[in-house]
């Protein structure tokens, strides 16, 4: 009998929802979303949440094993409490993700009690990579974005590990100099810092751009954001014996050697050995790590 779980993923833009089989395929036809952003709502949330979810499970394959709901959420979130308080979604803080997925699955299906785990979205993006990605067969591996933000999550031996509260893994909040990651490395803090020594552009597109022509200050942008990562990394694999580190999010691929440079970064940085081995690679998954790594919670929970 196939096994398929239902994957909600909450982010700053969209709140998105597909079904998974118990081999991490997304069931195509079942993926949608809904826009989101800073002006969100609970209300709002509570319905955009209802819609993708039975939207999703209206694909349901008949006679196939319905396993449960995994939710990834920008965070921080509250395990205990099944609450988030997204960042860059200030409207919802302490809004109950869990439940309202659970009520939905159960006006879509008719289950009494669905099983219904919650991660932040990176902790779900470095499962997914763990379990079919970049990183499958490490025993310790990091996963993480740098896009307009930068987070990740971390993977022991095939178990995502959240830490106290459920955030462990907000790598873009660990500081280089007087700076977190994130306001040096994230793709808008990058910009910024170019448009600051005179360059004229306006998004990361136009950075990679500018870049890939041979302009100086573009290219010392995205080297700097590199470096930084890199730093942070050296000290994350240094602590926690990473073998393998996979990079994804947009700002990644402003030039085609931005992992490389990430990886040269973390060994010139990383004092011990075994953290100089450990390997930077680019993600294997794309866009749809999270939505795997939500499915994940519960087809391999």
């Amino acid at each position: 009998m196939t096994r398929i779980a239902l994957a909600v993923d909450l982010g700053g833009t969209k709140v998105e929802a597909a079904l998974v089989d118990g081999d991490g395929a997304v069931v195509t036809a079942s993926r949608n979303r809904q826009p989101t952003g800073p002006e969100l709502t609970p209300d709002r949330l509570r319905s955009a949440v209802a819609d993708v979810v039975s939207r999703a499970l209206a694909h349901l394959p008949e006679g196939a094993e319905f396993v449960g709901a995994g939710i990834g959420s920008a965070g921080p979130i509250d395990l205990v409490e099944g609450t988030i308080r997204p960042v860059n979604l200030r409207g919802v803080h302490g809004f109950g993700l869990v439940e309202a997925v659970r009520d939905a699955v159960i006006a879509s299906t008719g289950q009494f009690d669905p099983t219904v785990r919650l991660r932040h979205d990176g902790g779900c993006l470095a499962l997914a990579e763990s379990w079919i990605g970049a990183a499958a067969g490490a025993r310790a591996s990091l996963s993480f974005v740098v896009s307009t933000g930068v987070g990740g999550g971390i993977v022991i031996d095939g178990r995502a590990i959240g830490g106290a509260s459920g955030n462990a893994g907000h790598l873009g909040q660990m500081h280089v100099g007087e700076l977190t990651v994130e306001e040096i490395s994230s793709g808008p803090s990058s910009v910024r810092w170019a448009q600051l020594q005179g360059w004229h552009g306006e998004t990361g597109e136009d950075l990679a751009r500018a870049s890939a022509r041979g302009d100086r200050i573009a290219r010392a942008a995205i080297e700097r954001s590199a470096k930084t990562l890199g730093q942070a990394l050296a000290d994350a694999s240094s602590l926690l014996d990473l073998e393998v580190i996979a990079v994804s999010g947009g700002f990644s691929a402003v030039s085609d050697d931005y992992v490389d440079l990430v990886a040269g970064s973390l060994r010139e940085w990383a004092v011990l050995p075994y953290a100089q081995r450990t390997r930077v690679v680019r993600s294997a998954l794309g866009g749809d790590g999270p939505i795997i790594g939500a499915a994940a919670l519960v087809l391999r929970g």
